[in-house]
């Protein structure tokens, strides 16, 4: 297959594991100089390192790890002055990083922090990265950004801050497209369903509760997703081969969100509990 991304640079947020290291290998496969950032050198490096070991020998893509918090928008402005600085562009940015933070829920058992937390890490992180690879990408000719949301964005799942933040996504990605589309940027998101990654694997093999096969029966392809089925979509949309689509939300999610029954949420958030007013 053809190397769409051959003599082209592209940075991966959240790349130390999970999705996000799936897809750096992904785009390395491709023929990308893939930059892969996180807060933890270590990690990171240790990831580059298992990267490079399952890219062929004949290989035009590489992998090449730097520290950052994404949510530091000095942090981020060295994450891109280093990948300048080493290949004098950037092609493709792929905004991974983030997660749900502890103790987000219903809406009225959320604390100020917790919410604040869960739009700093998902959605604010995005808008840094992204204010800093817009003008280098003008600068060269254009280039692609992709956010990688979730289902919960788009569809009342659960997880108020976490999923507010990811719905959040689709207006900043809508923004970029229309404001920088003349100088042909993309920006498109990614909204995966349940991904079977490492971690996720690690908790379902003991679950606390009985609501993972719940869940499953919700997807009309009767089975949660793997982190290459994301990477093959973000590979789409970093790439040539999604050269007109900009501006869209892209469900990786078996089906998901076609529709969920009330039978999911009677058991995994007690929608039925009449909601008091409590401490914070």
């Amino acid at each position: 297959m053809e190397r769409t991304l051959a003599d082209r640079t592209a940075i991966v947020t959240g790349g130390s594991r999970g999705i996000g290291k799936v897809i750096a290998r992904r785009l390395a496969m491709d023929g990308a100089q893939t930059v892969i950032c996180s807060r933890s050198q270590e990690q990171i490096e240790s990831a580059a390192d298992d990267i490079k070991q399952e890219l062929s020998d004949n290989s035009t893509g590489g992998i090449y790890p730097v520290e950052c918090d994404v949510t530091s928008a000095s942090d981020v402005r060295e994450l891109v002055d280093v990948t300048l600085a080493e290949f004098n562009k950037v092609d493709a940015l792929v905004n991974n990083a983030g997660g749900s933070i502890s103790n987000d829920g219903k809406l009225h058992t959320v604390d100020e922090q917790t919410w604040t937390d869960n739009l700093t890490s998902n959605l604010t992180s995005s808008y840094l990265c992204s204010r800093e690879v817009i003008p280098p990408m003008a600068e060269n000719g254009g280039g692609s950004i992709v956010h990688l949301s979730s289902a919960n964005g788009f569809f009342g799942i659960g997880s108020a801050a976490y999923s507010a933040a990811k719905a959040g996504l689709l207006s900043l990605s809508q923004n970029i497209a229309v404001h920088y589309g003349a100088f042909s940027i993309r920006s498109n998101v990614l909204s995966p369903g349940t991904i079977m990654t490492e971690d996720r694997q690690e908790r379902m093999s003991n679950p606390p509760t009985d609501t993972h096969q719940e869940l499953r029966d919700e997807y009309p392809l009767d089975r949660f997703g793997w982190p290459e089925e994301v990477a093959e979509a973000a590979l789409f949309l970093a790439s040539p081969r999604g050269s007109f689509v900009t501006g869209a939300n892209v469900p990786v999610d078996g089906g998901l969100t076609t529709g969920l029954s009330q039978t999911f949420h009677r058991a995994v958030s007690n929608i039925e509990d009449q909601p008091e007013r409590g401490e914070y």
